[in-house]
């Protein structure tokens, strides 16, 4: 993503990922350069109608529609993300980019030196692919969109046995000073336990890590679905964002903004809690710092100066901390298992697969 105050051009945004190049543009270049050329720019604006970022994965209900434009005419998108609609108006007049966002939500407007580009994409555009695109996108942000079989949240409590996989929480949490049982509650938040869960976004696996950190975490991709290298590289990740935390001193309140940067991203973690700050607030305190993680799905709010990565889902966010906090509570009031059980976390994970869930 660039902005469009931005005079470098931004990473080319693909449903196969980023791509770095650019391409020069002057004012004969129109549908046919275009296509020759493999990519088209989209100025746009954050929000959740225009465009923003899930996980990693690209939303907004704009930006879906000029995907499926792009992909019709066989090029890439180009996202840039600019301060406002006349600044938007005013790149697209100055040919900086081929179509924008209207703020007439299901229309995209096409450069008005790009006349054979305008006429494609009006013969293209249909009313019913406003509908089709919001369809696609609730499906995308709803639990149907994950892959996963729903197991219990308690294997056996008289024995104080959460999991399958409590041996590993057990040996991989030790090192990163985590409670075991809390890591349990966050892995049956993520996947219920199911190590084969897939979301469409691409995360995999126990603790629905997604490629892209599998790769920074040094995860093979073929081996995301394994238990114990999954729970492995996610100890490793919490670790990473412990450490992002530092400045929080309070391990407690450290565990809430941690949860929150795993579900929602830490940059917009940060954004929340510079909001936060500015309004008089601790930015150091989750029951301060969660408001502001809701208000930034409010245009007021994600639109701010001081906000740099624009609209998030807040509602899932703290939804996402709260569940596993509520269950963590729960699993720390179970008994503890039987002396020695975490000596071996492999033979645990043996003697874990005899019971039936």
């Amino acid at each position: 993503m660039a902005g469009c105050a931005d005079q470098k051009a931004g990473p080319v945004v693909t449903p196969w990922g980023e791509i770095d190049d650019t391409v020069d543009v002057d004012d004969e270049f129109d549908l046919t350069e275009i296509q020759g050329s493999g990519e088209m720019i989209l100025l746009t604006l954050t929000g959740p109608q225009y465009y923003y970022d899930y996980r990693g994965r690209h939303l907004g209900t704009q930006y879906l529609l000029a995907e499926k434009f792009a992909a019709s005419l066989g090029v890439r998108l180009r996202v840039e993300v600019c301060r406002d609609s006349a600044d938007m108006a005013a790149r697209l007049e100055a040919d900086e980019g081929d179509i924008m966002a209207s703020t007439e939500v299901g229309r995209l407007l096409a450069s008005p030196a790009k006349e054979d580009l305008a006429r494609e994409l009006k013969a293209w555009y249909n009313p019913k692919l406003l509908e089709e695109v919001r369809r696609q996108e609730a499906y995308l942000l709803s639990s149907r969109s994950v892959r996963r079989r729903v197991f219990s949240p308690m294997l056996d409590s008289k024995s104080g046995i959460i999991s399958h996989y409590d041996g590993f929480f057990m040996e991989y949490c030790r090192p990163i000073r985590w409670d075991w049982r809390l890591m349990a509650a966050q892995c049956y938040q993520e996947s219920t336990f199911d190590p084969q869960a897939t979301s469409w976004a691409g995360a995999r696996g126990l603790m629905q890590i997604m490629p892209a950190t599998a790769d920074h975490l040094g995860l093979a991709r073929d081996q995301m679905y394994d238990p114990e290298k999954n729970i492995a590289a996610a100890a490793r990740y919490l670790n990473e964002l412990e450490h992002t935390f530092s400045d929080i001193s309070d391990r407690r309140e450290r565990t809430n903004f941690v949860l929150a940067s795993y579900n929602g991203g830490s940059f917009h973690v940060r954004d929340a809690m510079e909001l936060c700050q500015r309004d008089g607030g601790n930015p150091h305190q989750w029951s301060d710092v969660r408001h502001y993680i809701l208000k930034l799905a409010e245009p007021q709010y994600y639109n701010d100066p001081i906000v740099k990565h624009g609209y998030m889902r807040g509602t899932e966010t703290v939804d996402y901390v709260e569940k596993i906090q509520q269950r963590w509570d729960t699993y720390r009031s179970v008994k503890t298992p039987r002396q020695g059980f975490s000596d071996n976390p492999r033979k645990a994970h043996r003697e874990h697969n005899k019971y039936q869930l």
